[in-house]
């Protein structure tokens, strides 16, 4: 028996069962679910209708993050799954989708808000010691940008730990990539709020 994602073979909304008047079609197949893990890089290919190819991530580690509010996106690791809107299952066995929530690393957009705005995220808030001399004109631009560097507390709470919450957006058994962006304001509220009515 193959999955199978016609509506034939089910009931009519009054309840009544519906006549069999012709087999299944190719047309109407659905596949076994990627249920993609966090592990070293595992994609396969699939052809699907038309010649077209779909990319079935079985295992990824890392994928691009946005952060919406400084309009910068980086690449960064994948440490674990710790919600997820459909199935408790889902979080218990690491399984990335689409609306997961996730921790990833925060080293990389900790190290541009440095750079950046010449500040440092986390525990010891102090100005970033010139380790590499810059040029007098680098060092006015980012002395210019300090006056605009504003966190959310929320966000800037979680550099301490080194990860930060964060939705992916992409499709791992669809797309074979995992990107997503990080939470902040009003949705990052309502997921810390579910996180700790979980526990």
């Amino acid at each position: 028996m193959g999955i199978s994602r016609d509506s034939r073979h089910k009931r009519s909304n009054t309840g009544a069962k519906r006549a069999q008047f012709r087999k299944k079609r190719k047309f109407e197949l659905g596949r076994q679910a990627a249920n993609t893990k966090i592990g070293a890089k595992r994609i396969h290919s699939v052809r699907t209708r038309g010649g077209n190819q779909k990319f079935r991530a079985l295992r990824i580690e890392t994928g691009n993050f946005s952060w919406a509010s400084e309009g910068i996106a980086k690449k960064t690791r994948i440490a674990t799954v710790v919600y997820h809107p459909s199935n408790n299952e889902l979080v218990r066995t690491n399984t990335l989708t689409k609306a997961a929530i996730v921790q990833v690393d925060a080293t990389p957009f900790k190290q541009w808000y440095e750079a950046h705005y010449g500040q440092v995220l986390g525990k010891n808030k102090k100005k970033v010691e010139e380790t590499a001399s810059k040029s007098r004109s680098a060092e006015k631009k980012v002395a210019a940008r300090a006056g605009d560097a504003k966190i959310e507390s929320a966000v800037e709470h979680q550099f301490n730990s080194g990860k930060l919450y964060a939705c992916i957006s992409s499709r791992p058994g669809q797309s074979g990539r995992c990107d997503g962006y990080i939470l902040e304001g009003e949705e990052l509220a309502f997921y810390l709020k579910r996180l700790t009515a979980k526990k």
